[in-house]
């Protein structure tokens, strides 16, 4: 193996993808002094399955309680230096109203449901590309089932 091309995975990420009335929750979240949009997501913890790492980070950056229902597609971005990321973006609906006993994690301004046309005004303001990658493999109609996703926590024998 060539150490000079080998670069360990950086990050695995999760995303829940929630559509409902024509729009898609999203956040606003301050990224290195800039307000950035994304869908709710973040890393999975150790000992976490994909599933789990959904539902905490929907509920921890929106106050919803996520219930997902398929998986819309595995995203990686892979650039010639620097972080490379894996995406599992799962496609779910959350309850009619947020949780008001929890708070928004930090760095997370606001939720916005935003419908496609909104989001794709205001591309600038996006994350990365995944946000826009997700929401146009959604509108396609693009569902996986959820049993192909097997997540080990290194306990199993």
């Amino acid at each position: 193996m060539n150490p000079i091309t080998h670069r360990p995975l950086s990050a695995i990420t999760v995303a829940g993808i929630i559509f409902r009335e024509q729009r898609f929750l999203l956040v606003e979240e301050l990224i290195e002094g800039e307000i950035k949009l994304n869908q709710p997501a973040g890393h999975v913890e150790p000992g976490e399955s994909l599933i789990e790492a959904a539902k905490r980070e929907v509920l921890e950056e929106t106050r919803h309680h996520f219930h997902p229902e398929a998986l819309l597609g595995i995203y990686h971005s892979n650039p010639a230096c620097g972080p490379r990321i894996m995406r599992v973006a799962i496609i779910g609906s959350v309850d009619s109203a947020p949780d008001p006993s929890l708070t928004l994690d930090a760095g997370i301004i606001s939720t916005q449901w935003l419908s496609a046309d909104e989001i794709s005004a205001r591309r600038a303001d996006l994350r990365s590309p995944f946000v826009t990658r997700c929401i146009d493999d959604f509108l396609q109609g693009n569902r996986f089932d959820l049993n192909v996703l097997h997540s080990f926590t290194g306990l199993e024998k």
